[in-house]
């Protein structure tokens, strides 16, 4: 290679490492954020903010029905999803046995009475004493009080609905034993009154201070996309869901969640139970009040201010006092009037675009 040709590669190994040098400093200015600044108006609007939360769809009532009775599944003349009326037979049980008690009972009542009413005759003559009629009557008592025990058990297999309502699930089959039982009877269908629901959610103990009974509520679920439910605060439990104040061992990183029920409007009849509910409870709301974004509010020692923009384009810092965080904006009570102009400064994204959507090139 003669010198005249080393000097051309020379210079373009030089010329190529210029142009990717600046390449390179123009991507490093690029991914430091470049401070924007702007201007907004203070304006009044609606200022509003919300507690949110995850909670489950809950009938308001709901029936397990059971037996009193040990008996077998004689029928069941209803099905799942039907809908059933207050007093509807929902069971027929059967028990042999019940009959054939019923036939007893029965005929000790008829002996019973006959022997007291002749006794009662012969009292009347003088042929009785006082103790031989109390002996009848206390007799003829105790048949009668029999007999409306067996007759109650007779009635007892006949089952009916408490309430209106659906019946929620597949009942037991035709032939099933039953039991009866207070603490652990045998469940032989539910009953759901739909008519009314209720939410119940987990919220926050950082956000359970401004929840209040009364409070209106927006709430969506995932069977209806885009759709937007309402619900008003009908109670807020006294302790946490876990109970922790009464447990004797406790961690300081669990989180502690309060149930909040909610009453729900449902004219439609849309939401089923157990279905899962994100709710927005509106805690706070105020109309025609100050708003600025959240964006022009700074801290320092003396508290939160902002940079107002005088009319000779010279800014200063003004102390303000804030009321509701809304998402983007926030209330002002104090230190600023309506239509004061503000400078809010953010930062501008890495390899951000031009107006026009094309990209910007480094020159060279």
């Amino acid at each position: 290679m003669n010198k005249k040709t080393m000097k051309w590669v020379a210079v373009a190994v030089i010329f190529i490492g210029l142009a990717g040098g600046g390449y390179l400093y123009y991507q490093s200015k690029q991914t430091t954020g470049t401070p924007i600044g702007q201007t907004v108006k203070v304006e009044r609007g609606k200022a509003s903010s919300t507690v949110s939360a995850t909670g489950t769809i809950k009938p308001v009532n709901s029936v397990e029905i059971s037996s009193k009775i040990t008996a077998r599944i004689k029928e069941i003349p209803v099905k799942e999803n039907d809908h059933v009326k207050q007093n509807q037979t929902l069971v027929i049980l059967e028990d042999k046995e019940l009959d054939t008690k019923l036939d007893q009972a029965q005929y000790k009542v008829t002996n019973a009475k006959a022997k007291y009413d002749r006794t009662a005759y012969l009292h009347s003559i003088g042929a009785k004493s006082d103790s031989e009629l109390e002996d009848a009557l206390y007799e003829y008592q105790n048949a009668l009080s029999s007999l409306e025990g067996v007759q109650s058990n007779v009635d007892d297999t006949i089952i009916v609905s408490p309430i209106d309502g659906y019946v929620i699930g597949e009942p037991l089959s035709v032939g099933t034993l039953v039991a009866q039982g207070v603490n652990n009877p045998t469940v032989i269908m539910n009953i759901v009154d739909l008519s009314t629901k209720q939410i119940r959610a987990k919220v926050d103990e950082t956000d359970i201070g401004n929840v209040k009974i009364g409070q209106s509520a927006v709430f969506t679920v995932d069977a209806y996309n885009g759709k937007t439910f309402t619900a008003k605060v009908a109670n807020i439990s006294q302790t946490d869901v876990n109970k922790s104040w009464s447990s004797s061992t406790t961690t300081s990183s669990s989180v502690i969640y309060y149930d909040v029920t909610l009453d729900v409007e449902d004219p439609d009849n849309l939401l089923k139970p157990s279905m899962t509910a994100r709710v927005n409870i509106n805690v706070a709301e105020k109309d025609h009040v100050l708003l600025v974004p959240l964006a022009a509010l700074k801290t320092n020692n003396e508290g939160q201010y902002v940079e107002r923009v005088n009319a000779d384009g010279t800014t200063e810092n003004v102390q303000v006092t804030v009321g509701i965080y809304s998402d983007d904006k926030v209330e002002i009570t104090s230190g600023l009037a309506e239509g004061d102009m503000l400078a809010v400064s953010y930062t501008k994204s890495k390899n951000s675009s031009s107006s026009n959507g094309n990209r910007q090139q480094p020159r060279m």
